[in-house]
């Protein structure tokens, strides 16, 4: 093709507009969320969130996925002051009290009304959503009520790292809520039901989908996602006769952030509608104020009663509890 300078200038032109909207993009201000790798993904939510938050803040959102939830907390204990996050989202209740220690966080000044089956009055770091932990199985399997009956059972189950992963964490925290002292015998009975246990929660949800173990540590809400995105009513929640454990997630703002503004809105966004409401289908747990659920929810296993550790208590028992599971699971 011939190029005549017409062709030249209107080439020229589109070349500076393309530079000129680079130029403004590369301009915006950005935040930065560090996370848990799910929230992340196409299916999680994270590109809802980060489409909506873009739409009302003139920045740029950036997620970045660090492995599970408890793998947050070593990744700030090992970048400390150097970290270049503005907010932490995806640690929870068991994890507050060592975060909180670090000395890197600010009040979030957020005012919500928030729903949580627990009362709330931390003022650094603030839930955006909740849910029961649970072993999730096939509907058809024979289904326990206990961590006794299960040690008892030939069932099979995969659990998660209480090292790297928050449920993992608050496998061990349930176990201590609901037997006390005797939770390392409880683990002993409990070694050979456990095919594997895997550095996070995917892992090992797709090991139970895979056909390699009965059941999964996993959420009451998990069967939402199958039944909702699937099509599929043939997975279900136990609840346990003692109670099963609440995990209460929760974001953080970094003292030191270079965009205190920024930061401050998306914590003030975290509990609107616009965030709050991605969370069912996306994350598939409870959000933390009062949006509408998705038809599905209501037939979900609903426990008689949720088990929760103080943050205080969690955070002095963490290390101790870690530390009897491993000696418990290898013997």
């Amino acid at each position: 093709m011939t190029m005549t300078l017409a062709n030249v200038g209107a080439t020229a032109s589109i070349a500076l507009i393309c530079a000129t909207a680079a130029v403004a993009q590369t301009d915006l201000p950005t935040l930065n969320v560090l996370t848990y790798d799910s929230f992340t993904t196409d299916y999680g939510p994270g590109p809802a969130i980060e489409a909506a938050f873009e739409a009302e803040c003139a920045c740029d959102l950036v997620f970045t996925g660090a492995g599970d939830g408890a793998a947050l907390l070593s990744r700030l204990q090992l970048e400390d002051a150097r970290t270049d996050a503005d907010i932490v989202l995806g640690l929870d209740t068991n994890l507050t009290a060592a975060a909180r220690a670090l000395g890197l966080f600010a009040p979030h000044g957020v005012v919500a009304d928030l729903t949580l089956p627990v009362a709330w009055d931390d003022d650094t770091f603030l839930p955006f959503d909740w849910g029961y932990l649970a072993f999730v199985a096939l509907r058809d399997t024979a289904p326990v009520s206990s961590f006794r009956a299960l040690a008892d059972s030939d069932l099979q189950v995969v659990i998660q790292d209480p090292r790297s992963s928050t449920p993992g964490l608050g496998l061990l925290m349930w176990v201590h809520a609901v037997h006390g002292d005797d939770a390392p015998g409880v683990w002993a009975d409990l070694a050979d039901n456990i095919v594997t246990v895997t550095p996070g929660w995917t892992e090992a949800y797709n090991l139970f989908l895979a056909g390699e173990a009965d059941a999964v540590l996993s959420y009451t809400t998990s069967p939402a996602y199958h039944l909702i995105a699937e099509g599929d009513d043939t997975k279900t929640a136990w609840a346990f006769d003692e109670g099963n454990y609440l995990q209460v997630e929760v974001a953080g703002k970094l003292a030191a952030t270079d965009q205190p503004e920024l930061a401050d809105q998306f914590m003030a966004f975290m509990a609107g509608p616009a965030f709050q409401q991605v969370i069912p289908e996306t994350n598939w747990m409870y959000p933390a104020t009062d949006v509408p659920l998705p038809d599905g929810f209501d037939t979900l296993t609903v426990p008689a009663q949720g088990l929760l550790l103080s943050s205080e208590d969690a955070g002095a028992l963490r290390d101790p509890l870690v530390e009897a599971w491993r000696t418990a699971l290898s013997q």
